[in-house]
């Protein structure tokens, strides 16, 4: 069926060229040389990061930056569980996995609170206030905890 579609729409432009004289007009390809300077000044990977860094440095909370530091934190630790892990064994098992679980689950909770408490998602929280957020963190790190020391037996 397709083909037929091509076809008509063939013969009707044929038919509408015919009637109206073709004007041939000059496209240029080459850009011109302002957007292909900012195109290259923003896809400067470098550029990219130092603007995405000022922008965090200038535009966060102190607050969110704070627990930011923490997540980093958590990230580094389990890193080194996992590396640990990896060069000298893991021959208490149950161990590693409770400590690289209460890392990956502590991060969980972390970027939980960070999202609860950021001031860019007031309108999703608007009835949950900082203090609330900040207690359901430590109730779950409480019991998130509790079930990793009771894993290592």
């Amino acid at each position: 069926m397709a083909p037929k579609k091509n076809a008509a729409a063939g013969a009707n432009s044929q038919s509408t060229s015919s009637s109206t004289p073709a004007t041939n007009t000059p496209v240029s390809n080459k850009p011109s040389s302002t957007s292909t300077a900012s195109r290259n000044a923003s896809t400067n990977p470098q550029d990219i990061a130092t603007g995405i860094w000022e922008n965090y440095v200038n535009n966060t909370p102190q607050r969110v930056k704070l627990i930011d530091t923490f997540m980093l934190f958590l990230v580094i630790v389990g890193g080194l569980q996992f590396l640990y892990c990896i060069l000298a064994g893991n021959y208490p098992f149950n161990a590693f996995l409770s400590g690289f679980s209460a890392t990956v689950g502590q991060f969980v909770l972390t970027a939980s609170l960070r999202i609860q408490t950021n001031s860019a998602n007031a309108a999703d929280f608007k009835q949950l206030s900082h203090e609330r957020a900040f207690a359901d963190f430590v109730f779950g790190s409480m019991i998130l905890h509790f079930f990793c020391v009771n894993f290592i037996n």
